[in-house]
């Protein structure tokens, strides 16, 4: 299916999922990629008028291919379009010919974030911005367009599960998303780095995202099934990626055996029981929000109604 063909089921499900009670909605961004990607700004803005009261935001914004200028007016535009209810979510990025081809050295990618995150929180602020960096420069100027909310949307820091992703995220960060697959023991030792560093920094408690994958049916054994044979092809594709800081955590992802396992300890395919097990499990871990991929391009979209439907009856009433 043409990818533009799908906006309007990606339409009834964030129509479904703000039915179902979920409270905000995510897109991702990779460019030159074998897999078709709507470009996440004017896609949020065309689901923003289905999304009711949910936030909309990236899960993530690859921030070092772009100039932050140009970052900070077109977040305030969407900031706009939906109504205050925007967040950034950026990352690093990790695929090699995304900045071959953007002409950017993979070894700016920190400085060029943290620079770029520097700049777009002035320029939100509304206030004159000078900036004098090694990779950008403003004088002396103002976003034109200043968006709804204050100190503009919340910036979602993607950092890998190391102590200095840790310190960045909880330096930059409005919330810090934990890359989705970490060991327990691993994912307690660096929210004790996030927790530390935050609190050096007076900045106090925030979200703590995760992604998870979801398939929901009254058959676990099913669901299983079905989420491993839908998800198993973008399982291996993700593999093919080059990802310096996650490459060695993706390998093992290349055979149908290891994307099953990877499946079991990551991914929510399961019944509605299964899912509050788990869900109580990373809430339990001090994870405070879990952003849900109910849909990729191999699942049916009944499929993924159903799934909003089983969540919304027998899985979000143990949360409230």
């Amino acid at each position: 299916m043409v990818p533009a063909a799908r906006v309007s089921m990606l339409r009834e499900q964030v129509r479904a999922a703000e039915e179902a009670g979920i409270s905000s909605v995510w897109v991702l961004q990779h460019y030159l990629g074998s897999m078709p990607t709507l470009q996440p700004i004017p896609l949020l803005a065309a689901l923003a008028q289905d999304a009711g009261e949910m936030r909309l935001g990236t899960n993530m914004f690859i921030l070092p291919l772009r100039h932050p200028v140009d970052v900070a007016e077109d977040f305030a535009t969407l900031d706009h379009l939906t109504g205050g209810r925007a967040v950034a979510g950026f990352g690093m990025g990790y695929r090699e010919n995304e900045f071959a081809s953007f002409g950017v050295p993979m070894d700016e990618r920190v400085s060029r974030y943290e620079e770029s995150i520097a700049i777009i929180r002035s320029l939100w602020s509304g206030e004159t911005t000078s900036f004098s960096g090694r990779h950008f420069s403003l004088d002396d100027q103002r976003i034109s367009l200043r968006p709804v909310q204050d100190a503009g949307p919340p910036i979602w820091v993607g950092a890998g599960p190391h102590k200095t992703g840790a310190h960045r995220a909880a330096r930059l960060g409005d919330a810090w998303i934990v890359p989705p697959h970490v060991d327990p023991e691993r994912l307690a030792v660096v929210l004790g780095h996030y927790r530390d560093e935050r609190s050096r920094l007076g900045r106090g408690p925030s979200e703590l995202v995760v992604r998870r994958e979801l398939l929901l049916d009254p058959d676990p054994d099913r669901a299983r099934a079905l989420g491993i044979e839908a998800r198993g092809a973008l399982t291996r594709k993700y593999a093919e990626y080059n990802a310096p800081q996650q490459g060695e955590a993706y390998k093992h992802l290349s055979t149908d055996k290891a994307a099953e396992e990877v499946a079991d300890a990551s991914y929510l395919f399961t019944d509605p029981a299964g899912a509050v097990a788990a869900l109580s499990e990373l809430e339990a871990r001090g994870l405070t929000y879990v952003v849900l991929r109910a849909q990729w391009y191999d699942l049916e979209q009944d499929r993924v109604l159903r799934t909003l439907e089983l969540f919304k009856n027998e899985v979000l009433p143990h949360f409230r």
